[in-house]
């Protein structure tokens, strides 16, 4: 008998590891990149590229269209002359989030759906006994537009939230503030088609701010007027001689 405790001999390699047919033992490289770069290989992935989005409707008339036509009518002798549209504020106030502040969260969703942007939420500065109102406490939510998302926002609001207004008849040209500025009240939200009818609890409004490098209302009139904003006809009184 031969030893009883002796070790049986591997048929391969005599206990020794095996070798790695192609690689020698070493860790075998990825065929494309060497194992860098790639999901697989714990690198990171390369960067996709995102064509950039095509200019606003409006933004393209105001280049085309606009200011050829501001420049006429004023005789501005540059372009950097002609009054262009800088951001649009709107700001909704809701007095009733101090008795409910799921009334606050509703107009909150509502405004970030018309607009397409994260809302800030606007605090009051001071309590007030009589309305029930705490320093510090959730009334209201603003948001300001620029750039590409606002020239969006003014098309749609003229061309198809304005018109669904009951009973509209054009937009009032006296809230110019006497420094270029223009502010728009709308009484009902659900004039956006953003915004379903059948999910509103409550009717609520908002002021609608356009901001302007006019000098003059003026011309901040017929800059909103050019990008087809509807106002109001005047009717201009005709005085016959006696």
């Amino acid at each position: 008998m031969g030893k009883d405790k002796e070790e049986q001999k591997k048929p391969e390699g005599k206990g020794k590891e095996q070798k790695h047919p192609e690689g020698k033992g070493k860790e075998q490289k990825h065929p494309e990149g060497k194992g860098k770069g790639t999901p697989e290989a714990g690198g990171k992935k390369a960067p996709v590229k995102r064509e950039p989005a095509p200019p606003a409707r409006l933004f393209i008339q105001y280049k085309k269209e606009v200011v050829p036509q501001l420049m006429k009518k004023f005789q501005y002798k540059s372009i950097m002359q002609v009054p262009r549209l800088v951001k649009i504020s709107i700001n909704s106030g809701v007095g009733m989030a101090t008795q409910d502040p799921k009334i606050l969260d509703a107009t909150v969703k509502e405004i970030e759906a018309i607009t397409g942007q994260k809302v800030a939420i606007t605090k009051s500065k001071k309590a007030i006994s009589n309305f029930k109102l705490r320093e510090g406490l959730a009334i209201g939510c603003r948001v300001t537009l620029r750039r590409g998302i606002m020239y969006e926002f003014i098309d749609r609001l003229i061309s198809i939230a304005l018109p669904r207004v009951r009973d509209f008849r054009g937009v009032s040209d006296k809230s110019f503030d006497g420094h270029g500025n223009f502010t728009l009240g709308i009484k009902e939200q659900i004039v956006f088609p953003e915004v379903d009818a059948d999910k509103v609890t409550r009717i609520n409004g908002m002021d609608i701010t356009f901001v302007t490098t006019a000098k003059t209302d003026a011309e901040a009139y017929e800059l909103l007027k050019a990008f087809g904003m509807p106002f109001v006809k005047r009717q201009e009184v005709i005085q016959t001689a006696a």
